[in-house]
């Protein structure tokens, strides 16, 4: 009697035992389906972010004095061109272009902070630092549309300035994801990635996300290149509607907010 009762202890222990850990295999599945379709939306929306920089370096370079908001060793290059040409309408807005970003990219890095190991996916941090830029491109299309679309010279060097501080902002904040070589603006390095993986053997797949980065820059350039030229009322559109839809799909998409420690 005394075995049958310690049998009957230990099976009404097991089973208990078994259901919990079952319910937690399942939840632990969940999460993890749950983490990885966050991280694809968050690749979405870095791709996108890509288009904001690829179409605010057109409009830096077409309309605001032929020097770039995002790409600073390309106005570094520049920057000695004017100087060796004279060209002091060149040298100034390379100036005034990499000090902008690099005071954006320090306000940035300030806000953003670094990577914590209890980060969600889309950390907060990146959040308020993009909400930032949102500002500073909402200022440069209040400017825009009351200069009619087409900003004297004396406006170039303001007008610049702000663009460039905005993609300052946007780079810091992106390395709070703390993915090792990701970028939305300075992409030689992303471009070079893409060529030694796919030399050493990589499938396509294995790039896939940084070719799509680089694709969305290039859209972007095309699309600020077109409205400049053909629909200048519209060209700070690009801006706030590209970087406006991913900061709303971030605060509807509660799975970003989850750890990624979960």
């Amino acid at each position: 009697m005394q075995i049958d009762e310690e049998g009957d202890r230990r099976a009404s222990n097991y089973w208990p035992v078994s259901a919990t850990s079952s319910s937690t295999t399942r939840s632990s599945d969940q999460t993890t389906q749950t983490l990885a379709a966050a991280a694809r939306v968050r690749a979405r929306l870095v791709v996108v972010l890509a288009v904001t920089s690829g179409a605010t370096d057109a409009i830096g370079f077409l309309a605001l004095g032929s020097a770039f908001t995002s790409v600073m060793t390309g106005n570094m290059v520049l920057l000695g061109v004017g100087a060796a040409a004279a060209d002091t309408l060149l040298v100034v807005s390379c100036v005034v272009a990499i000090s902008s970003f690099v005071a954006g990219a320090a306000v940035g890095a300030r806000v953003a902070g670094t990577p914590a190991a209890d980060d969600s996916l889309w950390p907060q941090a990146v959040t308020v630092a993009l909400y930032i830029e949102l500002l500073l491109f909402a200022v440069f299309a209040c400017c825009w549309w009351v200069l009619d679309s087409t900003p004297s010279t004396d406006w170039l060097f303001p007008l610049l300035g702000l663009n460039a501080a905005a993609l300052g902002m946007q780079s810091s904040a992106i390395q709070r994801f703390g993915v090792s070589g990701l970028s939305t603006t300075y992409l030689t390095g992303t471009l070079t990635t893409v060529v030694g993986k796919l030399i050493a053997g990589h499938g396509l797949r294995k790039v896939a996300h940084s070719l799509a980065i680089l694709l969305g820059l290039i859209i972007g350039a095309c699309v600020g290149t077109v409205l400049v030229e053909w629909a200048p009322v519209a060209v700070p559109a690009i801006q706030l509607l590209t970087l406006g839809g991913v900061l709303a799909t971030v605060h509807l998409s509660r799975s970003l907010h989850i750890p990624a420690t979960s």
